[in-house]
């Protein structure tokens, strides 16, 4: 069961059109640094095989303030610098709360 503090989050995130291999490879540098965080319980990364370039990030977080922590983080804000000419647009992310399971 997870705890009460736990926050989980999809973020969603769109290539442009040809340059999926590239947002592909940036995002994936996100994935070491994040699992090194405090308070990161899980964040992985998916693209969508029926769309390519589409990416998906599934994170669970100790409570707000790791999720605070990450969104700071420098590994954060250098992807974020670097991918803007990559993506369609800002990412999509959707709080989720657990009902079951």
């Amino acid at each position: 069961m997870s705890s009460s503090n736990e926050v989980r989050v999809v973020a969603m995130v769109q290539a442009r059109t040809g340059k999926e291999d590239a947002l592909r490879a940036a995002l994936l540098e996100l994935v070491a640094p994040t699992h090194a965080e405090p308070g990161v319980l899980q964040y992985t990364l998916h693209e969508d095989p029926a769309k390519p370039g589409s990416f998906y990030f599934y994170e669970s977080y100790k409570d707000q303030a790791a999720l605070d922590s990450h969104m700071k983080s420098p590994h954060l804000a250098k992807a974020f610098a670097q991918v803007g000419d990559l993506v369609a647009g800002a990412p999509t992310i959707t709080p989720l709360k657990v009902i079951a399971g």
